[in-house]
């Protein structure tokens, strides 16, 4: 168990190690001493480092000679946009809107209508039959007749 605190101990000393150092190199960016920036920028002078601006505009006029144009991208041609247009026969605004005005209406009594529909087709058999027997009857009498 003390070995388990110890190491926490160490860790968190750690941490806090780490947190000093953050907070310093924090201060030392938010407020630079003069001497220090002017050190550092005669030193980059003396070894001979060129800055280069691509996306900054230095408020300084001896840094603003280091600032770059914009690169050139070369043009890019799309081949499907040079490709003459495929000739179309039917208007494609057409297929988005529907045929017939009552279609949402359709689809929401589709299976009431396709029960009515099978109803419908037994009854007509079911007429036919009675009819194709009639009829068998009357020439069942026409012919005992004869």
């Amino acid at each position: 168990m003390a070995d388990g605190e110890d190491s926490l101990e160490q860790a968190a000393a750690e941490r806090r190690e780490r947190l000093r150092a953050l907070k310093a190199a924090q201060e030392l960016i938010e407020n630079p001493d003069d001497d220090s920036a002017q050190n550092g920028a005669d030193s980059t002078d003396e070894n001979g480092l060129n800055l280069k601006f691509r996306n900054y505009l230095p408020h300084d006029k001896e840094l603003q000679e280091g600032k770059l144009t914009a690169p050139e991208l070369p043009k890019f041609e799309d081949p499907v946009a040079t490709a003459p247009p495929p000739e179309q026969t039917e208007d494609p605004f057409l297929n988005i809107a529907p045929k017939k005005p009552n279609w949402d209406l359709r689809r929401d009594v589709q299976k009431k209508l396709d029960k009515l529909e099978r109803r419908t087709q037994k009854a007509l058999h079911k007429l036919m039959e009675e009819q194709e027997k009639q009829r068998q009857l009357e020439e069942g009498n026409t012919m005992t007749e004869d």
